[in-house]
């Protein structure tokens, strides 16, 4: 048996594989060990990827060499572009997936990369010898070595499931926890805290009344998460909307007191984007009804899940409560649902590449960081496998600014600021979101996945038909002029003021009503236009759209962008002296030894510290 490696990945879900993939694909000979394989990249919560900001991390993982948007697109049920009434910055790819499909495909991807081995059993602590990081040690007493340890233990470590009254310990349902890991990095230093994180029943859809139900198909016009050319989607299953109403609240309301989360046996505290059905009704006890979605877990399988009905109470409360939501009349339940709490480590013990600051060569990814969601996992186990796989072969390391990826303020985010509930990401976060389009993630981010190694010759190549399609595209709109006679009647269709004279088409096409298919009856047919390059067609119009309609804003965030580099790359010493500056506040300077920032730009977006502060480390970094 094989016991030497040159990273090891403990944990088999999301952010273990991404982590797998890419420290194997970029050359490190690496071990996954997972208590499972049969539940490699299990969807323990929502059958679903992407959706708000997080379609966009789905993008830039694969825009980076990750498999995440590659898994998604040959096992979705169903596509949906979100955000669509508002601009490009916003708009949000999101997927239904089969479950299973989705694991397996994982699974079978993993298995065929040349350097990934796997062992299936608990990683139970580490191995430290003279302070320095060795391996990892199994609950069997197996011990494989290794100098870079990628821990991505998600729910199970210390975790406990709690249904009502009842509790046991559990990873997730069906599942054992992890023991043994939180022990050891306690005993090397690091804090560790409580979180907790629910979900709702599965029901059998063939007791459910969908003619109760509003029909939520997915967009006519399919699209897909991966650059590359994968399997596209020709029929999707639909899921169904209905409500929760008063009487399903008054159900509910008598089971309060059983409670785990309102009698205080989970201490951890739950994610505020995705409360459970208890906590809505508690929180937003002036509305009547809430949405429930009801969205299938395969394509053959009856089973289904039950969006939006989150929740811990006890098993007769729930099956009582949801029969009196419409379409659930005579529903049978497959299992309840049921919140989890478990350990977690405040992220700012993290530097930027996901190392730990208190143990070289140990990184951390995933919901351990105290995140919630697929993507967000996904996107920490990408990072931390390939600063893994960087540090081992003594190069530099890999970081993302914030205005270069959502995977950059999510990092950024976590380690300088850390969180006190499951952090999810949201649009909102990213000041630079009009540069961060799901559309661009090719054009930010392939290019340095070529450097890592991590891009094949068909990304670059498709990335190359792509720019030369929208450059040619947009020298085609830039040169074409329209009289008035023939643009108007285009215009006016569209509601659009007519013109006197005539004008080029890309002036057109800045005008909010105006779209560049709509001026295709005077370019001509834009598919004998770009046949020659290999590249959708769709795509290149959008990406050229885009450029033309909102290319005054783009502009203006570049330059702040820059600007704000400035003090980014203002680099600050680990050991840097704070204590030195005398007006710094005794808050501030705790704060900052504490978090030790690499840069004046992440010390200014430490949670306390003011613009005052910041202008005295510069004047003291430039003495």
């Amino acid at each position: 048996m094989e016991q030497h490696f040159d990273v090891i990945v403990v944990g088999g879900g999301h952010a273990g594989c991404e982590a797998t993939a890419a420290a194997a694909n970029m050359g490190a000979k690496t071990l996954l060990i997972t208590m499972n394989m049969e539940t490699i990249a299990q969807m323990s919560c929502n059958p679903a990827m992407g959706g708000i900001a997080k379609g966009q991390i789905v993008r830039e993982i694969d825009a980076l060499g990750g498999f995440s948007g590659i898994v998604t697109d040959e096992t979705m049920i169903q596509f949906k572009m979100l955000n669509q009434s508002k601009g490009p910055a916003m708009w949000s790819p999101r997927a239904q997936s089969d479950r299973w499909l989705f694991a397996r495909k994982w699974r079978i991807t993993l298995e065929q990369l040349p350097n990934v081995s796997f062992w299936q059993e608990i990683g139970k602590e580490l191995i430290i010898e003279n302070g320095k990081l060795k391996g990892v040690k199994t609950g069997l007493g197996v011990e494989f070595y290794a100098p870079k340890v990628i821990l991505t233990n998600g729910t199970f470590l210390n975790g406990r499931i709690h249904i009502g009254t009842k509790n046991f310990g559990g990873g997730r349902t069906g599942e054992k926890a992890s023991t043994g890991l939180t022990e050891c990095l306690h005993k090397l230093g690091f804090e560790s805290g409580r979180m907790k994180t629910g979900t709702p029943p599965r029901v059998d859809g063939s007791t459910l009344d969908f003619s109760k139900m509003e029909p939520q198909p997915g967009d006519e016009k399919v699209g897909k998460f991966s650059y590359l050319p994968t399997t596209q989607l020709t029929k999707q299953r639909d899921c169904y909307l209905t409500h929760t109403n008063e009487t399903v609240h008054n159900i509910l309301r008598e089971g309060f007191e059983d409670s785990p989360m309102f009698n205080g046996r989970i201490e951890g505290l739950g994610p505020r984007y995705c409360p459970s059905i208890e906590d809505k009704i508690e929180r937003f006890s002036e509305r009547n009804r809430h949405q429930v979605f009801v969205e299938p877990e395969g394509w053959d399988t009856l089973e289904y899940y039950v969006n939006g009905f989150s929740t811990s109470l006890p098993m007769e409360t729930q099956v009582k409560a949801i029969k009196q939501i419409a379409g659930f009349e005579n529903v049978k339940m497959f299992r309840p649902g049921y919140a989890i709490e478990y350990d977690f480590f405040p992220p700012t013990q993290l530097k930027h590449t996901l190392e730990t600051k208190n143990q070289e060569g140990l990184y951390f990814a995933g919901q351990i960081n105290g995140t919630t969601g697929y993507e967000e996992a996904a996107a920490q186990g990408l990072m931390a496998g390939i600063n893994a796989a960087l540090a081992h072969q003594n190069k530099d390391e890999f970081i993302l600014s914030r205005s270069e990826a959502y995977i950059g303020v999510l990092i950024d985010d976590l380690i300088t600021k850390g969180t006190k509930e499951p952090y999810r990401m949201f649009t909102s976060r990213a000041e630079y979101r009009i540069l961060l389009r799901q559309d661009n993630a090719d054009i930010r981010l392939t290019p340095l996945a070529q450097k890592l190694g991590l891009a094949s010759e068909e990304r670059l190549r498709r990335l190359d038909q792509k720019l030369q399609g929208t450059s040619q595209l947009l020298k085609t709109l830039n040169k074409t002029s329209a009289a008035p006679d023939k643009v108007n009647p285009i215009l006016e269709s569209k509601k659009s003021n007519p013109v006197k004279t005539a004008n080029k088409m890309d002036a057109f096409v800045t005008r909010p009503q105006i779209g560049i298919k709509d001026l295709e009856p005077i370019i001509g047919s834009y598919t004998e236009l770009l046949k020659d390059y290999d590249y959708p067609v769709e795509e290149i119009i959008e990406q050229a759209e885009v450029k033309l309609k909102y290319q005054g804003y783009i502009d203006k965030q570049k330059d702040m962008a820059d600007r704000l580099h400035r003090f980014e790359n203002l680099h600050i010493k680990s050991d840097f002296n704070y204590r030195g500056i005398k007006s710094l506040s005794a808050e501030a300077v705790e704060k900052l030894e504490k978090i030790k920032p690499s840069t004046l730009g992440q010390a200014g977006r430490v949670s306390g510290i003011s613009p005052a502060d910041i202008s005295a480390i510069m004047v003291f970094i430039q003495k």
